[in-house]
Order: C-alpha cells, then sequence, then structure tokens
C-alpha cells in the first residue's frame, strides 16, 4: 500500500539508537527509551498560508531528522510502525557524516 501524507505532514521510520554505551555496557530493550531520530518515509505536499498559496515543505523523503519525544502519532502500515507528524514538530535535520554510521548499523 503506497500512502501519501496530505498537508504539512509526514511519515518518519524511527532509527534505532546503539544498544551499546560508549563503555560497552549493552542496554536492554526495556531500559531503552524510544529514539527521538528518525528518516522521512513521505512527506505531504505543504500548508497553505494566508493568501492561500502552497507553502513548500523544508524537509523531503529521505532527510534525516530529530523530533521532540513525544510527536506524532504512531501507526502501523504494511506491518512497519512508522510516526505520522506535522512539520513543525520536526526540531531540526541532520546532516553530515552521521547518516552514514547509522545505516551501516
Amino acid at each position: 500500500m503506497k500512502f501519501r501524507p496530505l498537508h504539512d505532514r509526514v511519515v518518519v521510520r524511527r532509527l534505532e539508537d546503539e544498544t551499546k554505551t560508549s563503555g560497552g555496557i549493552i542496554i536492554p530493550d526495556t531500559a531503552k527509551e524510544k529514539p527521538m531520530q528518525g528518516e522521512i518515509v513521505a512527506a505531504g505536499p505543504g500548508a497553505r498560508n494566508e493568501q492561500g498559496a502552497l507553502v513548500a515543505l523544508d524537509v523531503k523523503a529521505g532527510d534525516r531528522i530529530l523530533f521532540g519525544k513525544w510527536s506524532g502519532t504512531e501507526v502501523k502500515i504494511d506491518g512497519e510502525e512508522l510516526l505520522i507528524m506535522k512539520e513543525s514538530d520536526i526540531l531540526g535535520i541532520i546532516e553530515g557524516a552521521a547518516s552514514s554510521k547509522k545505516k551501516a548499523a
């Protein structure tokens, strides 16, 4: 199934954090917090301003983002747990070499 968010909403896949601390301690699943980093899977066309003109989003599919701890609505699409949130819930875009480290893990 294809899913296309409306207006200024985005669909986000959470990116898992490391299960081991820098000191080598393994963190069990029950003690881990939900990650606040994600990758945008799909983005809506944008919101309308007061004049009715479409204002495009600053993010696009494939961007790695940081979002608030309680942001978004959890949904399950095709068996995968995703988040749907407004662009205003996104704190920022993660840029640089850190993206390749997470994908390899």
